[in-house]
């Protein structure tokens, strides 16, 4: 079944599944968890690659460039400076003009600084970049990121690696309503039901890192998210029945016959073909 492909600046990309490629016990078990995933996007830190030594192998040559676009993100900076020379090095390195920003505020919790994420993003933008920012699941903020140039906006589901999935639906259907760019849920996916969630709640896509790398099979992992994010985008498309506090008949009433069946029976009528009796 073909689903509709998910559109982020110049990006059309026909997997809403989104993945990074630390933590793995190895490069050859990223390359497989990623193909496994079907993700066309891939995040990569940029502080995390040995730029100055280009020969050097790096996880950059585990990945199928013809076939996945490199997402560079800022993770590590702690200010909007950092992000910003951070976003520059990478493009000059060649990755992407692409940025997945990143600014933390807390090293205990790792939740983003918004104050320093929304000035990055106003810089990257008039600098040329396709910004695509994490932040936490304010509405009010992801506006705010959206009227500064975002492409989209990448509202976290609980903190960065907890694996506790959607701790707040009503903020993201809040912040749903608030933006039209694509909302990306980032952070906290622990397994396929919570990806499903995020789908079904209108999400337009998921990224996740640890919930694939930490698994204990991170390839099993990798197709389980993404099937999942396909089957709740199908469920989210399709439009699911409204919750009621009472129950309602599968089948419906008109037409059922029932005192005719129960007087047939009392009274030895065809029931007893059947192997019925009268009393």
């Amino acid at each position: 079944m073909t689903q509709r492909p998910l559109i982020i600046g110049p990006l059309t990309l026909f997997s809403r599944l989104i993945v990074g490629t630390g933590k793995y016990a190895s490069l050859p078990l990223m390359r497989e968890a990623i193909e496994a995933s079907g993700a066309a996007l891939v995040t990569v830190a940029v502080r995390r690659l040995n730029l100055a030594q280009p020969r050097e192998e790096s996880l950059l040559d585990h990945l199928d460039r013809s076939r996945i676009n490199l997402l560079p993100n800022t993770a590590g900076c702690y200010t909007a400076q950092e992000a910003i020379r951070t976003a520059a090095l990478g493009r000059e390195a060649g990755l992407s003009h692409l940025v997945k920003l990143e600014v933390i505020g807390d090293p205990k919790t790792l939740l983003p600084d918004t104050e320093q994420l929304l000035e990055a993003t106003r810089v990257l933008v008039k600098e040329g970049f396709v910004v695509m920012p994490y932040t936490n699941d304010d509405p009010v903020m992801a506006k705010k990121l959206q009227d500064a140039g975002a492409a989209c906006v990448m509202p976290l589901a609980a903190p960065i690696g907890s694996g506790q999935g959607i701790l707040n639906p009503l903020n993201i259907r809040l912040l749903l309503d608030a933006v039209s760019v694509p909302v990306i849920v980032d952070a906290g996916v622990g397994t396929a039901s919570d990806a499903s969630v995020a789908m079904e709640l209108g999400a337009d896509g998921v990224l996740m890192n640890t919930a694939i790398a930490g698994a204990q099979d991170p390839v099993k992992m990798a197709r389980a998210m993404r099937l999942a994010v396909e089957a709740g985008r199908l469920a989210y498309e399709a439009g699911r029945i409204p919750k009621k506090a009472y129950a309602g008949a599968s089948s419906p009433s008109e037409g059922l016959v029932t005192t005719s069946i129960v007087s047939a029976t009392t009274h030895g009528g065809p029931a007893t073909q059947y192997g019925g009796h009268s009393p």
